[in-house]
């Protein structure tokens, strides 16, 4: 099958990360990456960054497909920002599932969403657009994660947790069944969590 073109948008760590997804995977085939202006020129994991936000030629002569290969920690405006522009740019947004990752037939999964290495999301679980599901994370069954949302390493997410938009969870913290998080609310690292958070919220530590 021929591999389909895609362009990353951002060339940093995160790049790099997805990028291993990406090859693994094996549906789409990296022409280049959109970075800041002095990475133009430079090459991560052998994939040249031909581009800066504020000079991009007609990138989309050169692939259907772009990705927001940045992170996300504090904020997800960053990315949402990128997907918008890939979007006016007229690029479809890829969807990247890692072949280590099991996904339930009944799970749905958003345009632009990468599910990285070992990730876990089973029996009805829905994740929006525009998020990361991060190595090793577990979504257990009737989670509901909304758009532009990051779950790191090693999260779980027990079931019928729901995540509003835009929201972080840290590596290794874990959510009691049933809990709502509202928008934009960062849950460190290692958290456990018990309770209900409402938007706009920064929670460490274990929450009863």
């Amino acid at each position: 099958m021929k591999k389909k073109k895609v362009i990353l948008f951002g060339a940093g760590g995160h790049a790099r990360s997805c990028i291993d997804v990406i090859e693994q995977e094996g549906t789409f085939h990296i022409v280049g990456l959109v970075g800041k202006g002095s990475e133009v020129g430079n090459e991560v994991n052998g994939y040249r960054v031909v581009a800066d936000e504020a000079n991009m030629p007609d990138l989309k002569n050169e692939a259907n497909f772009a990705l927001v290969a940045v992170g996300q920690i504090l904020s997800p405006e960053l990315r949402i920002k990128l997907k918008d522009q890939i979007i006016r740019a007229g690029f479809e947004l890829a969807t990247v599932i890692a072949p280590t990752a099991y996904i339930s037939p009944s799970a749905v999964i958003g345009a632009g969403t990468i599910v990285m290495h070992g990730a876990i999301l089973n029996s009805g679980v829905q994740v929006g657009q525009n998020c990361i599901i991060n190595s090793k994370a577990l979504l257990e069954h009737d989670v509901s994660v909304k758009d532009n949302v990051h779950i790191s390493t090693g999260a779980i997410l027990n079931g019928k947790v729901s995540i509003d938009e835009g929201c972080f969870v840290g590596s290794g913290a874990v959510l009691k069944e049933g809990i709502i998080i509202g928008q934009r609310t960062v849950i460190g690292m290692g958290t456990i969590l018990r309770k209900n958070l409402g938007p706009n919220q920064i929670s460490y530590g274990a929450l009863v």
